[in-house]
């Protein structure tokens, strides 16, 4: 089996793809020091190298690939392993609008009447100024295309909708990506992500996760990649089963209907509002830190459940009763500017069972180093929610590098998250 990326996601995706394939070898490229412990790395072959990708998935003879990330999705990479009839678990590159597009994915639950905040769509930014200096209610401005999870900004006042205006489309702060932007209004309510495997119209719900993604205590600061996370989040039964009623079968049903059947991983990251769940934004991939605390709860079979839905087929898909807290620990300065190729000390002391993903490390002359703006991902698991929490904080506390940052409230009551716990059947 092959995992395609380099993250803390990919980590967690190796970690419980080797636990359920003594007959496989698994091999990730590039992969990370971290993947490097349960399986083969192969660090010259990029994550959207797709010549090298489909080459080495040929060499290895691979049963099964695994996309992490979003860009080699955006690239076209499902596409081309189907072409070599090479099986790979996600959605081919039209289908991988519905994250790489804002403004494709927002289009679609219009046209399909499907709940989302009202929202408007500029290529001119003196026209895009315009709409926020006569609006009277807060906004959220996005780039349309990938900004690497920080192309958001929930604006406070209209000065600093302005901002992100300027920064998206003049300043060019996103690349191609501001080219676009969507201006939307600002729902109010916690958040939740609700993933589930997909093909064609059959939905196959995961455990609903919690995602931290500003990047200071108590929900404050810019949004980053995210802080941290927990499983199962606190979203009622209820909600649960009109996200998946009245959000995610429509949409699967809906890419069916216009053409681009999806199949994979989808992501619905939700806001439960006064006037019921609104989707805020959809993934094509597994989230990340979401990842982190979901697949440690999954009993069963990872590669088979994926297979399965592939294939066409329900998935088993059995979860253990236990809660899971996730806590990133991120360079100094991040999500702005930071230092790389910093010593990490302390993780040989991480006390079992809690868990260590790697998620921007590298390796110099065999010492750990920082190699990304989130770093490692502490993870912890236990009968309540508050168990995990105190694991999670316990390993990171033997953990340690330069200018190293985290939140201290993941898992805690804090604003904008749910708190009644729900199950999937």
């Amino acid at each position: 089996m092959l995992v395609v990326g380099s993250g803390g996601r990919e980590h967690v995706l190796a970690w419980r793809l080797a636990q359920d394939a003594a007959s496989h070898n698994l091999h990730a490229a590039p992969g990370n020091p971290g993947i490097a412990s349960v399986g083969t790395c192969h660090p010259l072959v990029s994550a959207t190298d797709l010549p090298g990708l489909t080459s080495l998935a040929e060499q290895l003879d691979g049963d099964l690939t695994v996309v992490g990330p979003e860009a080699p999705l955006a690239a076209g990479i499902v596409d081309a392993f189907r072409a070599r009839s090479l099986r790979i678990f996600g959605p081919a590159q039209d289908a991988a609008r519905l994250e790489s597009s804002k403004i494709f994915a927002k289009t679609l639950l219009r046209r399909h009447g499907i709940s989302t905040a009202a929202f408007e769509v500029f290529t001119d930014p003196v026209e895009a100024l315009t709409y926020v200096r006569r609006q009277r209610r807060p906004l959220v401005v996005k780039a349309d295309g990938l900004a690497a999870g920080k192309g958001v900004v929930v604006a406070s006042d209209a000065r600093e909708a302005e901002q992100a205006v300027l920064d998206m489309m003049v300043r060019n702060v996103y690349g191609t990506s501001g080219d676009r932007v969507l201006i939307e209004e600002r729902l109010e309510g916690p958040e939740v992500s609700v993933l589930a495997f997909v093909s064609g119209r059959r939905v196959f719900p995961l455990l609903p996760a919690q995602d931290y993604k500003r990047a200071l205590d108590g929900n404050r600061g810019p949004n980053t990649g995210g802080m941290g996370a927990i499983a199962p989040a606190r979203v009622s039964l209820a909600d649960l089963a009109q996200i998946v009623d009245e959000i995610l079968e429509p949409v699967a049903s809906a890419m069916v209907d216009d053409g681009h059947p999806y199949t994979g991983v989808l992501y619905a990251g939700l806001m439960i509002t006064a006037d019921g769940p609104q989707v805020i934004e959809f993934n094509c991939r597994f989230g990340d830190p979401e990842a982190q605390v979901i697949l440690p709860l999954l009993e069963g079979n990872l590669a088979e459940a994926m297979i399965a839905t592939l294939e066409g087929r329900a998935p088993e898909l059995r979860w253990s009763d236990d809660a899971a807290a996730c806590v990133v620990a991120a360079s100094g300065g991040y999500p702005g500017a930071y230092k790389t190729g910093i010593p990490i000390r302390g993780i040989e002391r991480v006390p079992a069972p809690a868990l260590v993903f790697h998620a921007g490390t590298a390796t110099r002359d065999g010492q750990l180093v920082t190699a990304g703006g989130r770093v490692l991902n502490v993870v912890g698991t236990g009968p309540t929610l508050e168990d995990a929490r105190a694991q999670a904080y316990g390993g990171l506390s033997t953990i340690s590098f330069e200018g190293m940052q985290f939140r201290t409230d993941i898992g805690a009551a804090v604003p904008g998250i749910v708190r009644e716990r729900a199950s999937v059947s």
